[in-house]
């Protein structure tokens, strides 16, 4: 990935730990449930992230969801869970050990198939013995007969560069991941699951090496899948690394801001915020408690205009603008649109927060 998208996936990670956002209560399994819960969507499950906290916990199922749907996050759950604790051993990735992955994920869902090249099961995890293509008129992936030694040589990089890694480069485990995400959808081992089973070895390798699982979610399909066929059309690898660095970077994002957002009753004693800005930006203490109102007031909304700070404030629109003008300037405020349709978002910093 690009030196720019490492500096800013190392800040939002760096974040993230200040945050403790990880430590919660339940984060690892609620966060692996959306990992799950996206990764099936974008084969076309709309089973929600709620339902499927029924499902894993409680075996409830939802009558509004289609049992092939509710069986593929089953599945994927299983595949995760088998997947995560086989990784703690730092066993060399085989093939055998990628069919049987892929038998985890396909359990429930997966066809038989009767085809020329003989028949296979995909509930099995066996490899396809015949040609796939990428879609209705898509590009067609290597023959099937080619498919056993790809996946072997596959095998023998990955584990070659697993070995070989720094393990505290966090910008190369994520590299790493990415690259074995893509070779493994594109030689397409398998009749179906390949998105699948390529997301869970990406989140498998992240985990290994301790960095934070990337998610691709339902809203990021296109911009994927794009990617990928930018990705094998040009040849370069680093299209794709780019793009799951830059999606991760702003799910982070997402996910630093709502907490900050959920934690915005603690921020500090408005008097603490106050001498803040006065010693900070050297501006008057009667000024500063102004723009503190004014923060405090917007701190648990999603958006603003000029106009809700003076319909609450009473100021003029021009003092109104300046007072929004300096908060954004100080970094505490972020600003949206032109002068005439411009809107406002709490920017939650840090040095806001007890």
């Amino acid at each position: 990935m690009t030196q720019e998208n490492k500096d800013i996936l190392h800040q939002l990670l760096n974040r993230y730990s200040e945050l403790g956002i990880s430590s919660q209560i339940d984060y690892d399994k609620f966060y692996l449930y959306s990992i799950i819960v996206h990764s099936t969507a974008i084969e076309g499950s709309t089973v929600t992230e709620v339902e499927a906290q029924l499902l894993f916990d409680e075996g409830i199922t939802s009558n509004k969801r289609t049992v092939v749907e509710q069986m593929m996050n089953l599945d994927l759950k299983v595949a995760y869970e088998y997947g995560r604790e086989w990784i703690k051993r730092h066993e060399p990735v085989t093939v055998e050990w990628l069919i049987k992955l892929a038998s985890k994920v396909m359990a429930r869902t997966g066809s038989e198939y009767h085809s020329m090249g003989g028949d296979f099961s995909a509930a099995k995890g066996e490899l396809r013995k015949l040609n796939v293509t990428a879609g209705l008129g898509g590009k067609s992936y290597i023959s099937y007969l080619k498919v056993p030694e790809r996946l072997s040589l596959f095998c023998k990089e990955l584990n070659k560069r697993r070995k070989a890694i720094d393990p505290s480069d966090i910008c190369a485990v994520y590299d790493l991941s990415f690259w074995a995400h893509y070779e493994l959808v594109t030689i397409h081992p398998w009749a179906d699951g390949n998105g699948r089973t390529s997301r869970l070895l990406m989140n498998l390798l992240q985990m290994e090496f301790g960095v934070l699982p990337v998610k691709v979610l339902k809203e990021d399909k296109a911009t994927y899948i794009q990617a990928l066929i930018d990705t094998r059309e040009k040849e370069d690898i680093g299209i794709f690394q780019d793009c799951m660095a830059e999606l991760h970077a702003q799910h982070i994002k997402t996910d630093v801001d709502q907490y900050l957002k959920s934690t915005s009753e603690k921020m500090v004693d408005k008097s603490v915020l106050k001498q803040k800005m006065v010693d900070k930006w050297s501006i008057k203490p009667t000024l500063a408690e102004k723009l503190v109102g004014i923060l405090e007031y917007v701190a648990d909304k999603d958006e603003f205009t000029t106009e809700t700070i003076v319909s609450h404030f009473g100021f003029t629109a021009t003092t109104a603008k300046r007072y929004l003008r300096q908060l954004t300037e100080f970094g505490y405020l972020e600003s949206h649109g032109g002068n005439r349709n411009r809107s406002y978002r709490f920017n939650f910093p840090s040095d806001i927060i007890s």
